[in-house]
């Protein structure tokens, strides 16, 4: 099978193969099950969300670690 589709690709010129590979990408696209707008945003903001309690986590451990290594080599 896939000797068939070398063969074929090695005899199409290189603007059939350009044509050939959009023909792919916009074929693939259309599978695509797009969000709605509602869902879009409840992403957005639990993302958000996570971001925000990520960079609160990450910067109270900074705090405690910059005051360990004050504390040890003050």
């Amino acid at each position: 099978m896939s000797e068939s589709v070398e063969s074929t690709e090695q005899k199409l010129g290189l603007f059939a193969r350009i044509g050939l590979f959009y023909r792919q990408i916009l074929s693939e696209l259309k599978k695509v099950v797009w969000p709605t707008r509602k869902q879009l945003s409840t992403y957005t903001a639990v993302v958000l969300v996570f971001v925000l309690f990520i960079i609160a986590v990450v910067s109270l451990l900074d705090l405690v670690l910059t005051k360990i290594v004050f504390w040890v080599f003050g």
